[in-house]
């Protein structure tokens, strides 16, 4: 055993009792010498013990600052390495399930089974005003991990709030993680990229339901089994390009029955920050499909389109939040809007095709305002441009819900955020979304998560 400050202590100590002893013993005798060597020895014993028992507290010390300075280490590498599933942050838990539940009360002075919107073509189960009266929102159950270093999965099951409806695949795809050059591709059913709404869900909205335009032109929401590829540019400013290729399955396309692509959509993202508190974001889409015989039985007479679709789209958004904390205040304003070109056949049932061609458009803008912790007030005003349709049976009055009309709206809320995990919102909207029509709507909305769910975009 090395020699230690507490051995050589004792060693001092040994050798200066001796020199004392004699002077001892000419005091008192050689019984007083045996009865002092007798209690030397004694205190010999008893140094050796404490002395050792130093030596093992100071050796577990050093063991146990090399076993901490050994983790550090490990810590070090293990942050250098690539992450695998089991340490990629959200998969502690593999996979992290979420569900999100909603459910609501409305008011309306007619029934939402005759709501339309008038002068343009209907979506493929269009989506209409919630009904009157309790009913339960569309709920999701959500499920989302890391794969391995290189692969993401998320499935995301869509719960309608129909009695006897069975739940839908909403989003169900495969994506790539940590490769480089700040290319990401995405693979399987999910949300498009295009807009600024379209990629969130809908517990994620600032208000109850979609903008007119987006119901117009992409029947509420984009969605489609295919292809994305996405690349963020290495620079400060937000940069942001990609590029779908899908089957084209939903509405503003339909299913071909054919090999390759029905529906192909670019967009592309620039955004930053302008000081502490301010942010912000703009972008352009572009949306081609080639519809065949898109069907539309809504109200008589039915009819079926056959052409080529493009839509354009602008949108844009402005954050701020005093120095960048939004928790006591903050401000959104946010728009879009949408120009849609149709060319091709239209026909009306029992007839014979006749040509259709459509340039129309639409675009919303809004504002939300947390005036308060916890506490948010909004507005948004969505309008419809019918613009120029060229087609016989419409020119005659023959379709009549493609007849002129430019719907509009005007919705109010407030709404009240317990935590980042709940929300109780009040909204009110004028829609005059249908010809001659007026409906004064009352919605009274909870939504709240439950389990390890996600940040939303920004």
């Amino acid at each position: 055993m090395k020699p230690t400050p507490f051995r050589g202590l004792a060693a001092a100590l040994a050798a200066s009792l001796p020199l004392a002893l004699p002077g001892i013993a000419q005091a008192g005798g050689d019984n007083d010498i045996k009865a002092l060597r007798d209690e030397l020895q004694q205190m010999r014993q008893t140094y050796e013990q404490r002395i050792n028992a130093l030596e093992q507290r100071l050796a577990l010390a050093e063991s146990t600052a090399g076993r901490a300075e050994q983790t550090a280490a490990q810590a070090q590498v293990a942050a250098a390495a690539p992450k695998s599933a089991a340490t990629t942050p959200g998969a502690a838990f593999n996979p992290a399930i979420s569900a999100v539940l909603s459910g609501m009360y409305t008011n309306q002075q007619r029934s939402p089974g005759n709501w339309r919107i008038g002068g343009f073509m209907p979506s493929q189960g269009e989506v209409a005003p919630p009904p009157r009266g309790f009913s339960l929102g569309e709920s999701e159950l959500s499920f989302e991990a890391s794969i391995d270093p290189l692969l993401r999965g998320k499935l995301v099951f869509s719960l309608p709030p129909e009695e006897g409806a069975s739940a839908a695949v909403e989003e169900a795809f495969i994506q790539t993680q940590n490769l480089s050059g700040g290319l990401n591709f995405r693979a399987g059913r999910f949300l498009s990229g295009i807009g600024y709404l379209n990629e969130q869900h809908a517990h994620a909205w600032d208000f109850s339901d979609a903008p007119l335009a987006y119901k117009a032109f992409l029947g509420n929401q984009l969605k489609n089994d295919g292809l994305q590829v996405r690349w963020l540019a290495p620079t400060e400013t937000f940069i942001e390009l990609g590029a779908e290729a899908a089957r084209g399955g939903a509405f503003p396309a339909t299913d071909r029955d054919k090999n390759g692509s029905g529906l192909g959509a670019l967009f592309a993202h620039v955004g930053g920050d302008v000081g502490a508190s301010h942010s912000w974001r703009a972008g352009l889409s572009y949306v081609s499909t080639a519809p065949r015989d898109r069907l539309d039985d809504s109200a008589a007479p039915s009819f079926a389109f056959s052409g080529d679709s493009r839509l354009i789209g602008a949108d844009f958004i402005l954050k701020w939040a005093p120095n960048g904390d939004a928790s006591q205040q903050s401000f959104k304003l946010q728009g879009e809007y949408f120009r849609r070109r149709e060319d091709g056949q239209l026909t009306p049932s029992g007839s014979a095709a006749e040509a259709y061609a459509a340039s129309q458009s639409g675009w919303y803008l809004q504002g939300v305002w947390q005036f308060m912790p916890n506490w948010r007030l909004g507005y948004r005003y969505d309008r419809l441009d019918h613009g120029q349709v060229d087609n016989a049976s419409v020119a005659a009055g023959a379709i009549p819900l493609l007849a002129p009309w430019d719907p509009k709206r005007n919705t109010l809320m407030v709404d009240w955020n317990p935590s980042e995990f709940s929300r109780i919102r009040l909204q009110y909207a004028r829609d005059e979304s249908t010809p001659g029509l007026t409906d004064n709507q009352w919605w009274l909305h909870y939504i709240v998560t439950l389990g390890a769910h996600g940040a939303h975009a920004y």
